[in-house]
């Protein structure tokens, strides 16, 4: 099997609707409508996969599942990183089954997500606990001529994952960070 690499960057938006309407004048159209992700990220007791700087995530949104295994950043003015995926029948009966083989859920997050197209770039609309940001993904010129025409520049790209921009959101603000949720609903 060939390796899978997914190329992206995020953007900061100040809020959904002016991410939504740049998103949308830049050209882009509707691919899948608004919904909650809920995500967890596993791990072994002695943190094998954040020490090789990899992730197992199961997504749990729309009553559908999926497992991801995403491999180390490599350099890359962009993202770039060995991504496996699969959906799976059952997303916490996975989660379960994890567990019995000695993973455990070491992270939790959530964001509503809201996806559009435009040539070869699916471009995401995130709203987080924490704000809302506009992830484009697919092959490098395509990040590059959406993000120009959403008015950025290289500078304006964050190549960090949303943990870790929670976690220098709540140090910023001096909060213990948790589970990056929305308020119960």
């Amino acid at each position: 099997m060939a390796a899978i690499l997914e190329r992206e960057i995020k953007l900061r938006f100040p809020d959904v609707d002016a991410a939504r309407a740049a998103v949308t004048a830049a050209g882009a159209t509707p691919l899948r409508g608004r919904r909650l992700q809920e995500d967890s990220l596993l791990d072994m007791v002695d943190d094998a996969l954040r020490t090789r700087r990899c992730v197992l995530r199961v997504r749990v949104e729309s009553g559908k599942s999926s497992v991801t295994f995403k491999g180390p950043v490599q350099p890359s003015l962009v993202k770039v990183r060995e991504e496996l995926e699969t959906m799976v029948g059952d997303g916490p009966l996975l989660i379960r089954m994890f567990e019995e083989l000695g993973f455990h859920v070491w992270f939790r997050y959530e964001k509503y997500r809201e996806e559009f197209v435009l040539d070869d770039v699916v471009v995401a609309v995130d709203e987080t606990p924490f704000g809302v940001f506009v992830e484009i993904e697919g092959g490098n010129r395509g990040i590059e001529e959406m993000a120009v025409a959403l008015g950025r520049t290289p500078a304006d790209y964050l190549l960090d994952s949303y943990r870790r921009l929670y976690l220098l959101d709540c140090e910023n603000r001096g909060v213990v960070p948790g589970d990056m949720l929305f308020e119960p609903r």
